[in-house]
């Protein structure tokens, strides 16, 4: 078994792919917006980012807690890989993302930060392990 998506459960997808796309430089590789814009895919590599509206989750009929910005985010992350862990980070607060920590070196060697999204949940973005 592998992992091949995650998916974030999300008020909005057209404006959380714009978010994507200007504060970490991602690209929407497939949409599907028969159902009103309700699932989105975006270019990561092996494992899929995904967004589905909350409508979406909705129709499944099963209970989970809806992500709010001024709310504690969710005990999860999404960690995103950089050579330029600096730089991406100043990309993703002037993208929109709120900052939560700088970037640090740790003592395995890599560098890591931490961002809020615009619908609250939790982004790292740090150097690759060991690098």
């Amino acid at each position: 078994m592998k992992l091949g998506y995650v998916i974030l459960y999300v008020r909005d997808v057209e404006s959380t792919i714009g978010f994507y796309e200007t504060a970490f430089g991602m690209e929407c590789r497939f949409r599907h917006s028969a159902e009103g814009n309700d699932y989105a895919e975006m270019e990561t590599g092996q494992t899929v980012l995904a967004f589905a509206s909350e409508t979406l989750a909705d129709s499944h009929e099963f209970d989970y807690a809806k992500v709010r910005p001024d709310r504690s985010p969710p005990a999860i992350e999404i960690a995103l890989v950089t050579d330029d862990v600096e730089a991406a980070y100043e990309k993703a607060i002037q993208g929109g993302a709120a900052a939560v920590r700088p970037p640090a070196d740790k003592p395995w060697g890599q560098t890591i930060s931490y961002v809020r999204d615009a619908n609250g949940f939790l982004i790292e973005i740090c150097s690759p392990v060991g690098g």
